[in-house]
């Protein structure tokens, strides 16, 4: 049985195959487009997601939806009439996109389908709907580890619900309770993405690396005005400070007037009110999230969480829920936010719809460590680069992992192209680029030179699985990157004076500090050699030569750039900025080398001159 599930149409637009429950593929159509959260129909990602499963268009069972368009539609009119006449800008730019396409998906969808795989819209499965935040549960919970599980989403705003409960048991998922728009613990934290100058739906994690460079003092502030938190997690906003409901914005001038000034400018520097914003807000989140954990277990007594929608991708929050104990373990979606929405919603149409039995081995997830787009074979990589003109070696395959680590211990930074690319937002070691942790300066050297960002962004670390606690205040694996620990104070160093703000960048807090943030914390990737063994491989290999077990990940792409999918890709990434060499397979090059090679001036594309 193959089913095909697709998200799309508002922000990061994606495909999955399930085959008899398990999953084929699944990939972004951003990796493939160049157009960081592409939300077009995401005809590159069903493509490959096809032809990786090898199925036609007639093999196809079912085609699903992650999202109900009548129910959401129904909820915009129910919001903008309660606010008439304020709203009509937003409403005037809103209605027709829905009436002209939005409305009519179904339709739309037929179209897009029967032109992609050349066949008549007679010829298609059925197309159906899941809820948005069914979708989100079933991505938790079916490929989670556990046989029985409460299910927490928590994001933005869906078709209603902006938070639910559910109990999965088996191949069931059964909802318990739901607190709907606009009450949104997601777009309270985006309201403040907004305010402290990051990009809503993309910059929320900046605003999570900002906040331990401050104290959270305005935390009592905003639970006097902005939120009214009850015992049992249930929330409501005061919606007199928020303008997401009417207007264009996320916040608006009584906002303002609270935190004392206007929305920062995105270009000027974080002063130390916009650092204690951040921690204030992180902390208020952390909070919620708690209160409804305890309330879920309550609920269900339920020993194991799964968590999804975006607000699950705040990997500090993930850990302070895992060290309250609350539940004896939790999981959460590596693909978490809309993209994920396409694997739930095929989920749910295997389990729910199709009445299948669910795929399940205790204690193993069905992600397959998240590696589930495409993969380059070597003769690809060299046809690609012969016809580039790049210059490079071919290093043998027992060969590689000595000698790239040999490159990292000299402090050079390596962009790593190996196994099929990964799938969520997280990169994990499949299209990373990756650097020698012990080094002071590299954190910076990072973000300015290669990265293009902002200095104050932290670095994650991969670990082997088996040396974790030596590193960190973590006794798991955390194989996605979702899960914030504690630096072991065995490694810690402590900096002569205190500084504050953002003058902490340059103080040494470890042995490892190119992954330590100002606050002691590290997002931890464990990194198995059953899921990643090429990984696994250069991380022992980087073990034997500095006694390190650590390494720098952080993805293959730079600021505005959706990360790598193609060796094209890496190439013209790895030419546009500073590092040092890439690995592509076996295949080593090496940036002095390449100065015949010409990159063209047009974003995301490569030319010779």
């Amino acid at each position: 049985m193959n089913i095909l599930g697709i998200s799309a149409y508002y922000h990061d637009s994606a495909a999955a195959l399930l085959r008899s429950g398990r999953i084929v593929a699944a990939a972004q159509e951003e990796r493939f487009t160049r157009k960081k959260h592409d939300e077009r129909f995401p005809r590159n990602a069903v493509q490959y997601c096809l032809a990786q499963a090898n199925v036609q268009v007639h093999e196809l069972d079912s085609i699903v939806f992650y999202d109900k368009p009548i129910l959401k539609f129904e909820r915009l009119l129910d919001t903008y009439l309660s606010y008439a006449p304020r709203g009509f800008r937003s409403f005037v730019m809103a209605v027709p996109v829905w009436l002209k396409e939005k409305l009519y998906l179904k339709r739309t969808l037929r179209q897009e389908l029967a032109g992609l795989l050349s066949c008549k819209e007679s010829e298609l499965p059925p197309i159906l709907f899941a809820e948005h935040h069914e979708s989100h549960a079933a991505s938790a919970f079916y490929p989670s580890p556990y046989e029985t599980a409460a299910v927490l989403c928590l994001d933005g705003v869906g078709e209603w619900a902006t938070t639910s409960a559910w109990l999965g048991r088996g191949s069931e998922l059964t909802p318990l309770w739901q607190i709907d728009f606009p009450h949104s613990l997601g777009l309270l934290y985006s309201a403040f993405t907004y305010y402290l100058g990051f990009k809503v739906n993309s910059g929320e994690y900046k605003l999570m690396g900002l906040a331990p460079y401050g104290k959270p003092i305005y935390t009592q502030l905003i639970w006097d005005n902005l939120i009214d938190l009850k015992e049992d997690g249930s929330f409501r906003l005061d919606l007199d400070y928020f303008d997401y409901c009417a207007g264009l914005r996320m916040t608006n001038q009584k906002f303002s007037d609270l935190f004392g000034g206007p929305p920062r400018d995105p270009e000027s520097v974080p002063t130390q009110r916009d650092m204690d914003l951040a921690a204030s807000i992180q902390v208020v989140t952390e909070d919620i999230i708690l209160k409804l954990a305890r309330q879920l277990q309550k609920d269900t007594g339920a020993e194991f969480l799964c968590l999804a929608g975006g607000v699950a991708l705040n990997c500090v929050a993930n850990g302070r829920l895992l060290r309250e104990n609350i539940f004896k373990d939790i999981w959460i979606q590596p693909a978490a936010g809309d993209a994920g929405g396409a694997l739930g919603a095929a989920y749910a149409v295997y389990h729910t719809y199709r009445k299948q039995d669910r795929v399940y081995v205790p204690g193993v997830d069905q992600m397959q460590g998240s590696l589930l787009g495409p993969r380059y074979e070597q003769a690809e990589i060299v046809a690609k680069l012969d016809e580039l003109g790049a210059h490079y070696t071919v290093v043998e395959p027992d060969q590689l992992s000595d000698t790239v680590a040999d490159l990292l211990a000299s402090e050079k930074v390596v962009g790593w192209f190996q196994n099929r690319m990964e799938f969520g937002p997280r990169a994990l070691g499949a299209r990373s680029i990756i650097a020698d942790p012990r080094s002071s300066a590299m954190q910076s050297q990072l973000n300015l030179k290669i990265k293009f960002r902002e200095s104050f962004r932290p670095f994650a670390p991969a670990v082997r699985e088996e040396a974790v606690g030596q590193y960190f205040h973590l006794d798991r694996p955390s194989p996605y990157m979702l899960l914030v620990a504690q630096v072991h104070e065995d490694i810690q160093a402590r900096p002569d004076q205190p500084l504050h703000g953002l003058a902490q960048l340059h103080q040494v807090r470890s042995t490892i500090p190119a992954v330590t943030h100002v606050d002691y914390s590290a997002r931890v990737q464990t990194v198995s050699e059953s899921s990643n063994p090429e990984f696994h491989r250069l991380l022992s290999a980087f073990e034997r030569k500095t006694g390190c077990s650590v390494l720098v990940n952080t993805s293959f792409n730079v600021r505005g750039e959706p990360i790598v999918c193609t060796p094209e890709d890496a190439f013209r990434c790895f030419m546009g900025t500073d590092m040092d060499y890439l690995v592509l397979g076996n295949v080593l090059l090496f940036k002095g080398a390449q100065k015949d090679v010409k990159i063209a001036a047009r974003k995301g594309a490569l030319a010779l001159d």
